[in-house]
């Protein structure tokens, strides 16, 4: 059974290549979809297809409706949805992208280190697990296909 997870999250470090190089070391039979990856490309999406905007308000609004097009639909034809905080960045999409998996019924894994247990304890109260890593998260993966 193939399972498509959507790796919900910072798009600024390596998890996401961790945690397919690992699945796939595991041969767990998962398929990986997720935002875009390429910063610059994702924040210039609505000029690419719209044209340049007068403001960057209107260029913000223009990528923005393209990106969340692009999570909604890749979200609903996920199974499982898989949203990492890290502590460096700023988490506002990660905390949308998890609450819109809450909100769609999606099975949700929350990875956050402890010091962000105070923060997101009440998401963490409505994901379906939550871990402090990527090496957690694969292995509650791994138990979904133990016999």
């Amino acid at each position: 059974m193939l399972m498509t997870v959507y790796l919900a999250g910072e798009i600024h470090s390596n998890w996401r290549n961790e945690l397919k190089e690992k699945a796939e070391a595991l041969q767990l039979p998962l398929n990986f979809v997720g935002p875009m990856e390429d910063h610059e490309r994702s924040d210039n999406i609505g000029e690419e297809i719209l044209g340049p905007q007068s403001t960057s308000i209107l260029k913000d609004a223009a990528a923005s409706q393209i990106n969340n097009l692009r999570t909604e639909l890749l979200m609903k034809k996920a199974d499982l949805v898989i949203a990492l905080f890290g502590e460096k960045y700023k988490q506002w999409n990660t905390a949308m992208d998890a609450s819109a998996a809450i909100s769609l019924g999606k099975p949700l894994i929350l990875i956050r280190p402890e010091a962000l247990h105070h923060p997101l304890k009440e998401l963490s109260a409505k994901a379906n697990v939550t871990v402090e890593s990527v090496n957690q998260a694969l292995k509650v993966l791994s138990y979904v296909f133990d016999n």
